[in-house]
């Protein structure tokens, strides 16, 4: 059993950090100097994002709270 939770957390840190520094990446697509982009387009982005939260959420049963910097478990 315990070797289950390693094996979660050891995921789940490696798993959240990787999207969270993807997201920031997205982020970086806003500066208008360097991309040509209309509201549209940024709605599509993040409409797809919410839904996939939406759904991974709905997986594991129930909401979870936001936090800032990097996670842990």
């Amino acid at each position: 059993m315990r070797d289950k939770r390693k094996k979660f957390v050891e995921l789940a840190q490696n798993r959240v950090n990787r999207a969270i520094k993807d997201i920031r990446l997205i982020g970086n697509l806003a500066n208008k100097s360097a991309y040509d982009y209309s509201d549209e387009d940024t709605k599509k982005i993040f409409r797809a994002i919410q839904k996939e939260l939406e759904q991974a959420r709905a997986r594991f049963g129930g909401d979870a709270s936001g936090q800032d910097g990097e996670f842990r478990l």
